[in-house]
């Protein structure tokens, strides 16, 4: 991205001498390229400046400057050097950027951003003398985390730091283990390989986050060794040279923040155009627009973005002849120079255009075959680059094991999926999600397919990415989205799995729109049915145990006849016939989570059976799994359910569908076995067999019984007998520690 270079972060030396090099070189560039005076980037009658930050409209220092109060700067000059600061978010800026994000391979729907210093998250570092430790919150605001420019950072021995966020809910890690004390001292922050220090990528949207500590070990659950945990730009990380020793005297770190405008709406299109930029939608629902190539300005402004004279230019003009540039709206043009010619007789004329046909012939016959094949040979180089980075290799080494049950894939080429999504338009995105957009697509046979294209996977994620092929190349369940091939010679992989046409289970539970139909008892009650079967036979039947690790309603899909179908496997793992368990970082979605894995960080197939409990209860009660409008013990669903059921208030929570048509004892049978899905202990919970044969058996046992409308109240005693230890507080399922 085109874009104004960073101010430098530095701790420890004068700021004069950054200020000083900055102006010289500002000054430089007004007095060598520039005939003209640079396009405003500001309001009329506006400063446009805080010292070395530029600041541009929507943003602005004083009122009528600015776009609303989020855009507001105020400029602190006493101390020496001016420091810009948002106030609303109270936090300094250090750069404002609002160019072209088509450059430097951003994304296409990229915001703003704004470069800030943050306050470290969370230490316990004695040597520390910043008082402003704690949780950052600037939610209601435009402004954003940046999940492809911030990195989470722990710094510490034997650490798991955990990083909790809201708008919208996650919770992520990292684990570091412990060094030889002679060798911290060599341990930069840039090279974080998991010893002493660890980091992760956060997701994007966030708005507000936390950070909290625990030790790996149980023998050293307190600990006075110095740890750290915060946010901090990619981009300085890897270009600053801090020791993990010196990171317990830092008290402030730069942060990319994203923003959008969303008071600034231009109904007219053309009025663009006038505006010589273009404007695109973000990801968060606001427009973001950016000057065309050819042009400098602020396409915020009403007097838009303006021309650049290339001519004027020594480093645009890129005429031999610099004084034959003509610049025009946009660009510019040479002028060939005119040569006089002498007049030549008919004979030597025809003599000369033969010649030169066919020598221009002959030479670009030669050279037109040795670019097909230098392009050819090119194009054969990158799709081998393209399938070892995306983990081909690898996936290769486990296809040919014969641990793995495989079952028949075709291996598409990019060309063909290319055209079956008519060259990934737009129109035909079915979704996005964290790991990459699915298209619609038709094959050359009539097939139509979801296709994945996964976001770039680095060295870190290949084996996530791989692991998510052998595991759906061993499904066969028709309960199972099925894989249908995958294609690894493009820049990033793509999966093709067959089509599901009606969405998600989550759209049908909590969206009402009238293209979905209602979900009476019937339904709900087989989606059940068929969801524990898929999940009772990746845990049993599979020729490996799977355990899915992210059962959602959102990840399960309803085909043309309603049936469900689970879906996303990308961090699903397969076990051995011997084992128990997986020992994994924590990851999964808050209100599914189980709170015993958040605490062991061990993964079982009851784990599974916790999450599968949280689905059944959105079907009885069509609430989503945490929700902020009630009192903050009640704002998880599997605890706002349990104590209902203790108050004898089931009936209260239930859904309107339910209670119109659903069989009394069939949904108190329901409800007793979700409540035992929720038990706090794994080995209380049933098996995934034993809740198939549960639900299988609802309908034989109660044909003909009543519905709900026939009854004025529902007992408590109905429910059967229940452990308190289930009830679940929401502190513990925050902080992974049982509730009292």
């Amino acid at each position: 991205m085109k874009a104004r270079s960073f101010a430098l972060l530095n701790y420890r030396h004068p700021e004069m001498a950054v200020q000083v090099v900055m102006r010289i070189t500002f000054f430089l560039l007004l007095t060598y390229e520039l005939a003209e005076a640079p396009t405003p980037i500001a309001k009329p009658n506006c400063s446009d400046s805080c010292g070395n930050i530029y600041i541009p409209y929507p943003f602005g220092k004083t009122t009528g400057c600015y776009l609303n109060d989020w855009f507001k700067i105020v400029c602190n000059e006493t101390g020496g050097s001016p420091k810009a600061f948002l106030t609303r978010i109270g936090l300094e800026v250090l750069e404002i950027n609002i160019t072209d994000p088509f450059n430097d391979n951003y994304f296409w729907n990229d915001p703003g951003l704004v470069r800030v210093n943050m306050p470290i998250i969370s230490s316990n570092c004695k040597n520390r003398s910043s008082s402003h430790i704690g949780g950052v919150n600037i939610s209601g605001s435009p402004f954003f985390f940046s999940s492809y420019r911030d990195k989470f950072i722990s710094v510490g021995c034997d650490n798991l730091a955990i990083m909790t966020g809201t708008t919208p809910m996650v919770v992520v890690g990292c684990k570091s283990n412990c060094v030889d004390k002679s060798m911290i001292e060599d341990i930069k922050l840039k090279n974080c390989s998991g010893f002493n220090c660890c980091t992760t990528t956060i997701p994007p949207g966030i708005q507000v986050l936390n950070a909290s500590f625990r030790s790996i070990k149980e023998e050293n659950k307190v600990s006075e060794e110095c740890k750290s945990a915060f946010l901090a730009d990619d981009k300085w990380l890897s270009s600053k040279d801090i020791s993990y020793i010196n990171v317990q005297f830092l008290e402030y770190v730069p942060v990319v923040l994203e923003w959008t405008a969303y008071d600034f709406i231009i109904v007219d299109p053309n009025e663009l155009r006038r505006r010589n930029s273009e404007g695109y939608p973000t990801l968060y629902g606001a427009q973001y627009y950016y000057c065309l190539k050819g042009y400098q300005g602020n396409s915020y402004l009403s007097t838009g973005c303006q021309d650049i004279n290339e001519c004027e230019s020594k480093t645009l003009n890129q005429c031999p002849n610099k004084s034959d540039c003509v610049n025009i709206q946009g660009s510019y043009h040479c002028n060939k120079p005119k040569s006089p010619v002498k007049p030549k007789s008919p004979l030597k004329m025809a003599i000369i255009v033969i010649c030169s046909s066919l020598g221009a012939l002959f030479h670009f016959t030669i050279i037109w075959c040795l670019y097909r094949m230098i392009k050819k040979r090119n194009k054969i180089k990158l799709k081998k680059k393209f399938f070892k980075k995306n983990g081909g290799l690898l996936l290769q080494q486990q296809l040919s094991s014969n641990d793995n049950n495989v079952q028949k894939t075709t291996l598409f080429n990019s060309k063909e999926l290319k055209n079956a999504t008519d060259h990934f338009n737009k129109n035909r995105i079915l979704g996005k999600g964290g790991q990459g957009t699915v298209y619609k697509g038709m094959l050359a046979d009539g097939r139509i397919v979801a296709i994945k294209k996964c976001n770039t996977v680095d060295k870190g994620n290949i084996e996530k990415f791989i692991n998510e092929i052998i595991i759906l190349s061993q499904i066969n369940h028709r309960n199972v989205v099925k894989l249908l091939g995958w294609c690894l010679e493009t820049e990033v992989p793509l999966l093709v799995y067959e089509f599901i046409p009606n969405g998600t289970l989550f759209q049908y539970i909590h969206e009402e729109k009238e293209e979905f139909p209602l979900l009476t008892w019937d339904m709900r009650l087989r989606i059940a049915i068929e969801v524990a079967g898929a999940l009772s036979y990746l845990h049993s039947a599979a020729s490996l145990p799977i355990y899915h690790r992210d059962i959602k309603s959102s990840n399960i899909l309803l085909d043309d006849k309603y049936r469900a179908k689970v879906a996303d496997f990308g961090t699903s793992r397969s076990v051995a016939i011997d084992q128990t368990h997986v020992t994994t970082l924590v990851y999964g979605t808050f209100g599914y989570l189980d709170p015993e894995y958040f605490q062991t960080s061990q993964f079982t197939e009851k784990s599974d059976v916790y999450s599968f409990g949280v689905v059944l209860i959105e079907l009885l009660t069509g609430k989503k799994p945490v929700f902020l409008t009630r009192s903050q013990e009640d704002r998880n669903l599997s605890t706002y359910f349990i104590h209902a059921v203790k108050e004898n208030r089931l009936f209260d929570i239930l859904d309107t569908q339910v209670r119109k048509d659903g069989n009394k004892h069939e949904v108190m049978e329901i409800a007793n076995l979700a409540q035992r899905c929720l038990q706090l202990y794994g080995k209380k919970r049933p098996t995934m067999t034993e809740i198939v044969k549960e639900l299988e058996g609802v309908q034989k046992v109660y044909p003909n019984q009543p519905n709900f409308e026939e009854f004025d109240y529902v007992r408590n005693e109905e429910m059967g007998p229940r452990n308190d230890t289930s009830i679940l507080s929401r502190s513990s399922l925050e902080i992974g520690e049982p509730s009292s």
